[in-house]
């Protein structure tokens, strides 16, 4: 073990218990994801220059790491993960010593630099393993123009460090610039400020002028072309994919104006999505500027366009304020989904918003009961210890739903204009700056909720108690109790599937009809398919919750489709609930893990880490 590692491994074991003047405006809680000595020196800008390698599966180059040292400490903890470092250097170029300490499987390994307390840049030189986790290198096959290759990254939650050596957790914001080098038939983008044509010499140079979290860093690479939608909106997607992935997004710039209607300006200029290929791992990914969007929302009838509202959302509760640590996930996704369900609200109506709100707290009761059965109760609480854990582990329905619905009880107890006035004035007030659950609940305390109100919601119990208080609010939703009466009837034998009044049904229906089933056997699985081709359908929300029923009832002539969408499709969201249903007998996992063999390589990390689990 070298002198530095025995420094670092000090360091990392002591810094936390920084003296009072260390608490400052600068002071972030310990985040037990993160090596980095963020409390002693930190970032504040980054400047990467970075050639694009596809033969070679790699990034490499260099950043520059802007830091204030608060402390005039003679060490920068940086985090990084199967990187490897050429060399570090200093201001005028003077050469210095670096270590890497241990390595861990989850986090990675520290990257200990020697600097001076006078050091304002540092300069790693590096070069990306082909594996990085955050970087999916696509070949042209698995791209719909089958032309050119593609590249996309996902950061979230402690992937960054894959890619850029950096302080690598949410409560540290920096500024970034970047250079990015590749072919010239492709485009490069990033979550700053992008061009929309391809440039000639495959250059490409970026500006992110706000303060962002590393898990915001982005970048895709590929053969990508531009649409506006409306004054600060637009669409990248491939060539054949742009027109319709238009038309499916054209509420996008009303969507805009909606939420600064609601919570104050939008602060990023400009908002755009890019449509990625289907082995991305996440519906979307709220990455500033410039969202990463999973193809399976082009349903071709726009019913899937929440998930746009729910990102655009985050630019400002996440983007804008964001959780300080991954154990306060649930103030980034809870105060977004409540965000995204006003938006919704605002622009199709009451009646769609209830849908979305039922639909929601099904997913929620059926989180809360798997986590409780599995003995996670702890993690069915809005506030997460994850010490040690992957910080995926809190991406759960608990942080999302769980923290909607009880955004939604405060709502209930102060009334809607109020709650309104209070978050507007929390983001204006806390906007590009962490925040923790601790600051968050005082803050209600003191600008929101009187003693009484205080008690009628009974914060303690959302937040650090388990599974759904007995306060929550049951959400209604007339159009779905129409449903509720032809699944009853259907689980009751008194209809055949032919005599179900679907009119006028959309995504949102036919979810909540195929949740409800029960009691189903082989004749009504052949029946409900032939009257309404469920095995077929384009649509890969209504897909998945169908293929779950043709698993648990051995539907056997759904098995061709359910291979096909198992290797097309790389949504994390599809593949878990269908891979671990597959995997509870002993036949159907033999089937699922010949599937796979071929399906892995087409996943992102993110996905294959979790079915490699599932089917081990």
């Amino acid at each position: 073990m070298s002198k530095y590692l025995l420094i670092s491994l000090t360091l990392i074991i002591t810094f936390w218990g920084c003296s009072e003047n260390q608490k400052n405006d600068n002071f972030l809680n310990k985040d037990t994801h993160s090596y980095a000595n963020f409390n002693d020196v930190r970032i504040k800008h980054l400047k990467l220059d970075l050639n694009v390698d596809f033969s070679e599966k790699t990034l490499d180059g260099k950043v520059d790491i802007s830091i204030e040292n608060y402390t005039k400490t003679k060490q920068l903890i940086l985090d990084s993960k199967d990187l490897t470092i050429h060399k570090v250097l200093l201001e005028d170029s003077v050469e210095t010593l670096f270590s890497l300490g241990e390595k861990s499987d989850v986090f990675g390994q520290p990257l200990i630099i020697e600097v001076e307390p006078s050091t304002k840049v540092v300069s790693v030189y590096y070069t990306t393993s082909p594996n990085a986790e955050a970087l999916q290198w696509l070949s042209p096959e698995q791209t719909l123009g089958k032309v050119h290759p593609f590249l996309f990254s996902q950061s979230q939650a402690i992937l960054a460090r894959s890619w850029v050596p950096c302080q690598d957790g949410p409560g540290v914001k920096f500024t970034y610039e970047a250079t990015i080098k590749t072919d010239p038939n492709l485009i490069a983008l990033m979550s700053a400020e992008n061009g929309t044509t391809k440039n000639e010499n495959g250059v490409y140079n970026f500006k992110m002028n706000q303060p962002i979290s590393s898990y915001l860093l982005a970048l895709t690479v590929g053969d990508l072309a531009f649409a506006s939608i409306g004054r600060n909106s637009g669409v990248y997607a491939e060539p054949a994919m742009l027109e319709k992935s238009v038309w499916e997004l054209n509420s996008m710039q009303s969507m805009i104006d909606s939420a600064e209607q609601l919570y104050g300006p939008y602060a990023w200029e400009r908002y755009d999505v890019v449509i990625l290929p289907p082995s991305f791992p996440f519906g979307g990914m709220e990455n500033p500027r410039l969202t990463f969007a999973t193809p399976t929302i082009i349903a071709g009838d726009r019913s899937l366009v929440a998930l746009i509202a729910h990102e655009l959302a985050h630019s400002w509760s996440g983007n804008l304020v964001t959780n300080e640590t991954w154990n306060d996930f649930w103030l980034n996704e809870g105060f977004t989904v409540y965000f995204e369900q006003r938006i919704m609200e605002k622009i199709f109506g009451k009646s769609y918003e209830e849908m979305l709100t039922k639909l929601g707290m099904g997913e929620l009761e059926e989180t809360l009961e798997h986590l409780i059965n599995e003995g996670n109760s702890e993690d069915t609480h809005l506030y997460l210890d994850l010490d040690g854990r992957n910080p995926d582990d809190g991406l759960t329905d608990v942080a999302y739903e769980k923290g909607r619905f009880f955004l939604q009880k405060l709502e209930s107890v102060v009334g809607r204009e109020r709650f309104d006035f209070f978050l507007k004035n929390y983001f204006e007030e806390n906007k590009f700056k962490p925040m923790n659950t601790g600051r968050f609940i005082a803050n209600l305390n003191e600008h929101l909720l009187t003693p009484e109100e205080e008690q009628a919601v009974d914060i303690n119990a959302w937040v650090y108690g388990p599974g759904l208080p007995d306060n929550a609010l049951v959400p209604y939703s007339e159009e779905l109790e129409r449903v509720e009466s032809s699944i009853a009837q259907y689980n009751n034998n008194q209809i055949k599937a032919d005599a179900i009044d679907i009119s006028g049904y959309t995504t949102h229906h036919w979810l909540y009809f195929l949740r409800g089933l029960k009691n189903l056997d082989s004749i009504k699985m052949h029946e409900l398919d032939q009257n309404f081709n469920f095995t077929q359908t384009g649509n890969s929300e209504i897909a998945c919750d169908w293929f779950k029923h043709c698993i648990d009832h051995q539907y056997e002539e759904a098995f061709p489709a359910l291979n096909d969408f198992l290797i097309r499709v790389g949504r994390r969201k599809f593949l878990t609930p269908l891979y671990t249903r597959l995997a509870k007998s002993p036949q159907n996992k033999a089937w699922a893990k010949e599937v796979y063999q071929t399906a892995r390589n087409g996943y992102h990390s993110v996905s294959y880490n979790t079915i490699d689990e599932v089917l081990k």
